[in-house]
């Protein structure tokens, strides 16, 4: 507690040992202000009205837990409201709250756990490989399980900045690190929420959670207005979440993801550019309803804590946390026409793997959701759903991607024919120039250098998409997880590679006869010749990868259980995929 004396020394304040101790664990902070200070002993603490729990330690993540699209979906038991639910469904993965980034109001939905059957593999590996010797009894690393699935809040327990909480829904299992704050009166969820994420309450986490350990004791030590549930906040922050989930709803890295925004008929209009501009007009009003509605909340719990002459109600941009905000999703000091450049080559990017899912029925045009999505699924089984689509799937599960028109259901090829379906012919070339420029280079060209490395990055090293690649990538095919089959790599082999080498071959024996007629120019022999030998070269490398990688794997028939997760499954097929770092290898 700061108190001025008159030292004559400037600023020079003077604090009691035993006022230190009247703050929960003791700290010394000796800038809290007199109004703070009073706060942590005129107010209750907030476990009068909301308890934190801490959960569960698989103590092997790597065997329990999955990001969500890595699983087969009719595995899945989402939003289940008990154990015996959970029992009674027979599913094998279950929502998971695990903490992740800095984000506001809800999100970070991503994670999955492994509790079939009541948790019995958990269980059985929790006692028999324990990371500490006390273990006899899984309950010593499953905590509070008898307050799983119920609707709360959470937050990141260890952070490297500010803390943030998030609403969740029922259905959770929740982590050490992503724990449960579950208000003793349910329906206070919402009033609780607007203060913990309040700047009111951040100041008083800078004086409890110096470190930043953001642990259950302070955020329950939190001072908390007795009145808390009369300060009119409910109403803001029940319209924060539901910006919050309509923002998370937009991404295909979401759970909930059902249709892709340009596409929805409030913004989708004749050209990309238009379409694009009207979805980014709603963005940017939905940021600043929520800056409004954030500014709003601190004024209400900064009144209410006499805290006027501390702390303002302003939120910058960079905390509005939604990820359509230009200012939260990219760091670092950007201006404002670099910040619309990004969102612009990003959401176009989006747009393009929308599409690849539609090329692999993972989605559909004329239905929201997924529909492709469990193990070993095939075109039949979209035709189940979608009888008449109104963009075809592809049939046999391989999309070629490659430098040039080889294939006619090459990857570029069948993102031209998206855009049309989509946008229509009249202003096709227009749409397909406002494409090409937000994201920098031709689409061919995208394709082949940068959409594997924008899928990883949006699958955050667990791609649903994996791409069969030659040595020196002459030959590149993607298939999906989902659909794969045994049988999958023969048809890469015989359909794909085989035949890419045989028009290489042919392609190669027309340039010897220019090469060596009499008819044609210096010139154009020149040009052969050095074509002749980059074919070659081309050749060589599709032979050998034949040989000595796809072939053999081949005739392995090799089998995939989405169960074991992507990078169990991707390592199957060693030096026939791409290598990508942190899942490839060991």
């Amino acid at each position: 507690m700061k108190e001025q004396t008159n030292n004559p020394v400037p600023n020079f304040f003077l604090a009691s040992a035993e006022d230190f101790k009247k703050i929960p664990g003791s700290p010394i902070a000796y800038w809290v202000s007199i109004q703070q200070f009073n706060s942590f002993f005129s107010f209750p603490k907030l476990k009068k009205f909301a308890i934190a729990y801490s959960g569960m330690s698989t103590t092997d993540n790597e065997r329990f837990l999955r990001s969500w699209y890595e699983c087969d979906h009719n595995k899945i038991g989402f939003k289940i409201r008990s154990f015996g639910d959970a029992i009674t469904s027979r599913k094998k993965w279950f929502q998971y709250n695990k903490g992740g980034s800095y984000r506001k109001w809800y999100g970070n939905n991503e994670l999955l756990v492994n509790y079939f059957n009541d948790g019995q593999e958990l269980k059985e590996w929790v006692v028999n490989n324990p990371s500490d010797p006390k273990t006899t009894h899984w309950s010593r690393r499953l905590f509070n399980t008898e307050h799983f699935f119920k609707k709360g809040l959470t937050w990141s327990s260890l952070s490297s900045g500010s803390i943030s909480f998030r609403f969740y829904d029922i259905g959770f299992m929740f982590d050490s690190k992503g724990p449960a704050l579950l208000p003793i009166n349910e329906k206070n969820n919402y009033s609780i929420l607007g203060f913990v994420n309040s700047n009111t309450a951040r100041a008083f986490l800078n004086v409890l959670c110096p470190t930043l350990d953001f642990n259950k004791g302070p955020i329950e030590s939190l001072p908390t207005h007795p009145d808390i549930n009369e300060l009119n906040v409910k109403s803001n922050i029940e319209k924060c979440v539901t910006l919050s989930k309509l923002d998370w709803y937009s991404y295909e890295s979401s759970w909930e993801f059902s249709s892709f925004p340009l596409l929805s008929p409030e913004y989708h209009k004749h050209t990309l550019k238009e379409s694009y501009t009207k979805l980014r007009t709603h963005w940017k009003e939905m940021t600043f309803e929520m800056q409004r509605l954030e500014q709003e909340n601190n004024r209400i719990f900064i009144k209410a804590y006499g805290l006027q002459d501390e702390l303002t109600p302003d939120v910058p941009l960079e905390e509005i946390t939604l990820t359509c905000n230009p200012h939260y999703r990219y760091n670092g000091n950007k201006t404002e026409k670099e910040l619309e450049a990004l969102l612009l080559a990003d959401t176009m990017k989006e747009f393009i793997s929308y599409a690849v899912g539609c090329m692999f029925g993972r989605y559909s045009l004329d239905k929201p959701g997924l529909i492709l999505a469990n193990q070993g699924e095939t075109k039949e089984d979209y035709k189940k759903q979608v009888p008449i689509p109104t963009f075809e799937p592809d049939n046999d599960n391989v999309i070629p991607v490659l430098d040039g028109d080889w294939f006619i259901d090459d990857i570029s090829d069948r993102f031209r024919r998206f855009l049309r379906v989509t946008f229509g012919d009249e202003h096709y070339e227009e749409n397909l120039n406002f494409l090409e420029q937000a994201i920098g280079k031709d689409i061919r060209k995208y394709f082949l250098k940068d959409f594997y490395n924008h899928h990883i990055k949006m699958y955050k090293k667990r791609p649903i998409y994996w791409m069969f690649s030659s040595p020196n990538g002459s030959f590149n095919a993607l298939i999906y997880m989902h659909r794969y089959r045994p049988d999958t790599i023969s048809i890469v082999l015989n359909n794909y590679l085989r035949e890419f080498r045989s028009k290489i071959a042919a392609k190669k024996e027309n340039l010897e006869e220019i090469s060596s007629s009499p008819s044609s120019s210096q010139s154009d022999k020149t040009k052969a010749l050095k074509e002749i030998e980059k074919l070659k070269k081309v050749i060589t490398e599709l032979e050998e990868y034949e040989r000595d990688v796809l072939y053999p794997l081949a005739t392995k028939q090799v089998e995939i259980d989405l169960d074991d997760g992507v990078k169990v499954n991707y390592n199957k097929f060693g030096k026939a995929l791409r290598k990508v770092a942190g899942l490839t290898g060991k």
